[in-house]
């Protein structure tokens, strides 16, 4: 088949819209003699995921980092120093109660987003969180619900349905190039992190740190799903960590999940900590299918992971061969989310991103537990709005 001719999709368009908004606002400062408007924004959790995402907040014209906290002051005072911003605390509370700020960034451990994100929107705060949003769909909503309440936007991780190559697949499952989809596959997993026992922890695990991607990923382009039946299981029991020892696994590490996305349409993900990948953690270099769905007619594979794609394979009965396609990444990186959402409230523009997926999203992940702890399918639910190009 050859390639589908480009559309104005929903992701085209607010990728446009954004663009163009910000070098309105940018052209319009610059004629003025001044600078585009800036969010003043406030980073909790200075570890690991901080040094992926400050670079990115540092470089854009839509954010002023005026504060970071962490419960180990240090690791803030560090980063304070690396950064060159203004203010470090020890705690949210004395981060909120000093230098005034408009955008909270949630970069902690997972299991601390939910108190952390309800307090930056009690304080008027927008919000964005990496993933969990929270640890149960009812305080999700409830979060949500608050947002709304105070006026204020709620985001969260992961970003993947942002990439030029969730792009290519959406609008081509969409013009029906696969004819009758009937099932995907997803896969994300690698040996475990050892700097942070939170991973293995209550309210941890390999779904919300893995599967969330290709979770994400799949409702995005298959639709919310109805119901869950997985299998999860504990393949160490012990893992050794860099700051604590030994510590005892408590959360799944290994899980299997298979969603009814109605229709007829079922699909498969599977992630853990037991994974050995040749790329190691980091993955960027994976050249294999990670995600496939195949229909009656056709069938796609993405090249890479959903968070570092590097391209997207597509075979149908006009075009039996593999035909690689979106193989730019277009600037897209999972480290962009915050500054894509500062962006959207300078410019008013949207993401596709948005929080009723992510509490769908959240809702699987719990329901899967559910299922492996009664042997029973569990329906779900939650939805959001899709399909995410219109």
């Amino acid at each position: 088949m050859p390639t589908p001719a480009p559309q104005l999709n929903r992701r085209d368009f607010t990728k446009t819209t954004l663009l163009a908004g910000a070098a309105v606002a940018a052209g319009a400062a610059t004629a003025l003699g001044e600078a585009p408007r800036r969010i003043r924004t406030g980073v909790i959790g200075c570890g690991s995921v901080s040094g992926s995402y400050l670079p990115v907040l540092s470089k854009c014209p839509f954010v002023e980092v005026v504060s970071l906290c962490d419960i180990r002051p240090e690791r803030a005072r560090k980063r304070a120093e690396e950064f060159k911003v203004a203010h470090h605390y020890p705690h949210i509370d004395a981060m909120l109660a000093g230098e005034p700020f408009d955008f909270l960034i949630t970069l902690t451990d997972m299991q601390e987003h939910e108190h952390l994100n309800r307090q930056g929107l009690e304080a008027g705060k927008h919000v964005w969180s990496e993933k969990p949003i929270a640890n149960t769909l009812a305080a999700g909503q409830e979060l949500l619900r608050l947002a709304q309440q105070k006026q204020k936007r709620l985001w969260g991780a992961p970003i993947t349905v942002q990439s030029p190559q969730f792009a290519f697949m959406a609008r081509t499952l969409a013009q029906g190039a696969l004819g009758r989809v009937a099932a995907a596959h997803a896969d994300y997993g690698h040996e475990g992190p050892n700097w942070s026992s939170f991973f293995y922890e209550k309210g941890g695990g390999s779904m919300p740190d893995l599967g969330v991607y290709n979770l994400t990923s799949l409702t995005g382009l298959l639709g919310p799903a109805k119901s869950v039946t997985a299998m999860l299981s504990i393949v160490t029991p012990e893992r050794a960590i860099t700051d604590k020892g030994q510590i005892k696994v408590t959360e799944e590490d290994n899980a299997m999940l298979l969603l009814d996305h109605g229709q007829g349409v079922i699909s498969h993900v599977q992630s853990g900590f037991n994974y050995f990948n040749p790329h190691g953690h980091d993955g960027r270099g994976e050249q294999r299918h990670t995600i496939t769905i195949v229909g009656s007619g056709g069938f796609l594979g993405l090249v890479g992971y959903d968070w570092a794609p590097q391209g997207v394979d597509l075979a149908t009965h006009a075009q039996p061969k593999l035909e690689r396609h979106a193989p730019d990444a277009e600037g897209y990186i999972w480290q962009q989310g915050a500054a894509l959402a500062a962006e959207c409230l300078v410019t008013g523009k949207e993401l596709l991103v948005t929080p009723e997926q992510a509490l769908h999203v959240l809702e699987i992940i719990t329901a899967a537990r559910a299922s492996q702890a009664t042997g029973q399918r569990i329906a779900l639910a939650s939805t959001f709005k899709w399909p995410l190009l219109s």
